[in-house]
């Protein structure tokens, strides 16, 4: 679990770091990677939580 949480806040972190970048550089492909890190991220979570409610059952 501690994994887990580790792995999402560095995800969270790269992302919003990728938008820091675009903010001050004005670079898109900085707001792409950002999102892509986004989206992947919020699918993994979304996949972890899915199974832990599996196992459960």
């Amino acid at each position: 679990m501690f994994l887990f949480r580790f792995a999402m806040f560095a995800l969270l972190g790269a992302s919003a770091l990728c938008f820091a970048f675009y903010l001050g550089t004005g670079r898109r492909h900085y707001l792409r990677w950002g999102m892509a890190v986004l989206k992947w991220t919020v699918v993994a979570a979304l996949g972890f939580f899915a199974v832990l409610m599996l196992s459960r059952i």
